[in-house]
């Protein structure tokens, strides 16, 4: 078969059926299909709609992990592009259905090179990565043990649809994704008329107060080179214009590059939201609900998969990624287990600026197909190479194997 053409119609159909968190059937059907007939030892998780398959190499040795995320988002499409969401209010924005081609892909060409292959190799088809904590789920059900042996390497990869040049991968060493923390806040106060502010006790201007206020905590208090972000992305409160209400809430999302900097955070948010509502004579209620780590890569990992992209696809399309980036992944759950990378890959639309292309997450995201091979066969060539390098495969035997 033409590969290209096979992931470019599975990513297709993933893309026109988007499913949500951690419940993906039709998802989960369409990429046991895609699976099908392969040497694969497959099997389903039961608190989420996950595949985890195994191949077996012809020769012993360890297991390598590679990852792709199955779940869409709650967006309404807006991409001018003849296979977009059949589903109202639900699109593929972030990419994770080029990742899942591209995974299937891998499994292809690494059944068909299976007897030389040095050991084993784990296809984690992961659902609810936006936010609901999917890899540990996995995790819990025994993705990493799913081979009978720990993995001694871990690889996941990321499209962009902006701001990387198209089908050049990054990545570094160390921390390359943020942790995320969802901040929640009810202020509590005693509601009354709007005309006589003086005989309530207001929520929404304490609210507001806490939230301008935060940003100053967050400046004056962090080292801009581990540097913490926090954004409200929500504010609630009220019924009338005339009404002061009892109580009023925002949730916020905070970033953070260390573990040491997360928890000084946490701690310091709680401490001045209270504080400032008590020093109103309210008071404000804190929790923290669903968060992932850093995505911290192994700094020998990130190298190989590095002298990996140059040696199989070109030294051109790999460039070093200066700084991490704010965003956060779940595939920090996996590389807390295993040593491992996360690249970058970038996917903007042939045509377009990929600076001013609409970014992951927009109704308008839209990805170039022609990325799908080449993503496929990097993550087969680092399987491969890295099983040979633990079994010390000679060097022309590799050469065969990758390409």
């Amino acid at each position: 078969m033409n590969i290209q053409d096979e992931l470019v119609r599975l990513r297709h159909s993933l893309h026109q059926e988007p499913e949500l968190g951690l419940t993906l059937p039709r998802t989960q059907e369409k990429l046991l299909a895609a699976l099908d007939g392969l040497p694969l030892e497959i099997s389903t998780g039961e608190a989420l709609s996950s595949v985890t398959a195994v191949l077996r190499g012809g020769r012993p040795g360890p297991t390598v992990l590679l990852r792709a995320d199955m779940d869409a988002l709650p967006i309404q499409e807006r991409a001018t592009v003849p296979y977009r969401s059949k589903i109202d209010g639900r699109m593929h924005a972030c990419g994770h259905d080029l990742h899942m081609a591209m995974l299937v892909g891998a499994a292809h060409q690494l059944s068909v090179s299976r007897d030389n292959l040095a050991g084993d190799v784990v296809f984690m088809f992961q659902p609810g990565e936006e936010g609901y904590e999917g890899a540990r789920l996995m995790i819990e059900e025994g993705v990493l043990q799913s081979s009978g042996c720990h993995p001694i390497a871990a690889y996941g990869m990321h499209v962009f649809a902006t701001a990387v040049p198209t089908g050049l991968f990054l990545t570094k060493g160390g921390p390359i994704l943020a942790a995320a923390d969802t901040f929640q806040v009810t202020v509590r106060g005693r509601g009354g008329h709007g005309s006589a502010p003086h005989r309530a006790l207001d929520p929404i201007q304490v609210g507001c107060e806490i939230v301008s206020q935060l940003q100053t905590y967050v400046t004056r208090s962090f080292d801009v080179f581990d540097p913490v972000v926090v954004t409200v992305g929500q504010f609630h409160g009220g019924t009338a214009d005339n009404v002061i209400p009892d109580d009023a809430r925002f949730d916020a999302t905070i970033r953070s590059f260390s573990a040491e900097t997360r928890a000084q955070v946490k701690e310091g948010v709680v401490r001045l939201a209270r504080g400032i509502a008590e020093a109103h004579g309210l008071t404000a209620e804190c929790s923290f609900g669903i968060d992932y780590p850093v995505t911290v890569n192994d700094e020998a990992e990130a190298e190989f998969a590095a002298e990996t992209v140059r040696e199989v696809l070109g030294a051109e399309r790999y460039v070093a990624m200066a700084q991490p980036a704010t965003g956060s992944e779940d595939f920090s759950f996996v590389l807390n287990e295993v040593p491992g990378t996360f690249l970058v890959l970038g996917a903007c639309p042939a045509g377009q600026d990929p600076v001013g292309a609409p970014a992951n997450h927009s109704a308008e995201a839209a990805f170039d197909d022609g990325v799908l091979s080449d993503g496929a066969t990097l993550l087969a060539a680092l399987a491969t190479r890295r099983l040979a390098a633990a079994s010390a495969v000679p060097a022309g035997e590799l050469s065969e194997l990758t390409g």
